[in-house]
């Protein structure tokens, strides 16, 4: 092993698979061996740990870790005095934000937060639901559920639940309704303060990586065009084409043509090729991206 080693932390459970996935588009390949939670990594100067999201910021805070990735919310939740170096979003369920929200019975009289004054609400973010509470001057019992959050309400275990989602439907699946967000919450790339501050080796480290998932996350969401368009209809072309900076343009070897070439959002694409075929492009060719940085 080498000298100098980074340790870092990979989220077990429902992040495990885009995080693996991410670090592969970046460059390093994890490979996940059974029930292991030690993971090979193809990069001497890193190991690797597997642990709940959940407990993630504990173990880089008290630098067991040096490094790792888990949601925001589990930052608050254990109240985690770690650096946060880079919002990494790579949800490959959905587009929305996970979302912490408050919710109960369709048909009950509950409306906004205050109405739930001396009920009980269940939900595994329990430090940051009684802060949230508290701050606000509502007094709240708050109980932790170990799972099936949606079902507490109907069993009558509790009036109410902070749980996540992102579209909502398995709380309305449940018969519940949303009636407040608490938190939206993301993916987060923590450090350790200590490592990050004292360590010069292990920042620029940590530095380098971060780059290149940043980049890898960015290109996911980009491709590259790359098109033929004659000299006389050049101009109008670059004018309406959006890009990262400007153009690439070449000379081709017919003196009257020209090679462009620019990355756009994926999600322009389908606007953009029925324009630049009006404005006289050809030899379209659409392409993936690894790394946008």
């Amino acid at each position: 092993m080498a000298v100098n080693n980074l340790k870092l932390g990979i989220p077990k459970g429902s992040l495990e698979k885009a995080t693996i996935e991410l670090f592969a588009k970046s460059g390093w390949k994890i490979t996940v061996n059974g029930r292991s939670y030690f993971p090979d990594i193809d990069d001497p100067e890193i190991s690797c740990s597997m642990c709940r999201a959940q407990e993630m910021s504990r173990y880089v805070e008290n630098g067991t870790l040096d490094c790792g990735l888990t949601g925001k919310d589990w930052i608050l939740e254990n109240d985690s005095q770690v650096v946060v170096v880079a919002d990494l979003v790579y949800s490959k369920v959905s587009k929305n934000p996970a979302r912490w929200v408050l919710a109960v019975p369709k048909d009950s009289p509950y409306r906004q937060p205050e109405d739930l004054a001396g009920k009980k609400i269940a939900t595994e973010l329990v430090n940051f639901t009684k802060k949230y509470f508290a701050e606000r001057q509502i007094p709240v019992q708050v109980e932790f559920s170990w799972g099936a959050t949606e079902a507490k309400v109907e069993a009558g275990l509790a009036d109410a639940i902070v749980e996540v989602t992102e579209t909502g439907s398995t709380i309305r699946a449940h018969g519940l309704k949303i009636i407040h967000e608490l938190l939206q919450t993301n993916t987060q790339f923590i450090v350790n303060r200590q490592v990050w501050e004292k360590d010069t080796w292990k920042r620029e480290k940590i530095d380098n990586l971060v780059l290149l998932l940043k980049g890898a996350l960015r290109a996911d969401r980009m491709v590259g065009l790359k098109m033929n368009v004659p000299a006389a209809k050049l101009a109008a072309l670059v004018a309406i084409l959006p890009s990262l900076q400007a153009p690439t343009i070449s000379s081709l070897y017919h003196p009257e043509w020209y090679s462009v070439e620019i990355v756009v959002e994926k999600a322009n694409v389908r606007y953009l090729i029925p324009q630049v075929i009006k404005h006289g492009a050809t030899g379209i060719v659409e392409y993936p991206l690894f790394k946008v940085i």
